[in-house]
């Protein structure tokens, strides 16, 4: 692998494990959101909120399996 491709390859790493730790953060705030203020919230707030969390986490995994797949 040339210092080009090895280049490339640390700078997709960088991009996706930042875009991971964002998606993971939202999917955390959802988590939290829902401890905190579950009581107060609707159904569809909740329903909303869960499926906002589970998006994230989704796509925080997506970005990690790519990071793997590259890197093995």
């Amino acid at each position: 692998m040339g210092i080009k491709d090895e280049f490339n390859k640390v700078v997709d790493n960088t991009k996706d494990t930042v875009k991971e730790g964002l998606h993971r953060g939202k999917a955390d705030t959802e988590r939290e959101r829902r401890e905190v203020d579950g009581d107060n919230m609707s159904f569809g707030d909740k329903a909303k909120s869960a499926v906002n969390e589970g998006k994230n986490d989704l796509q925080a995994d997506y970005d990690k399996t790519k990071k793997d797949v590259r890197n093995s």
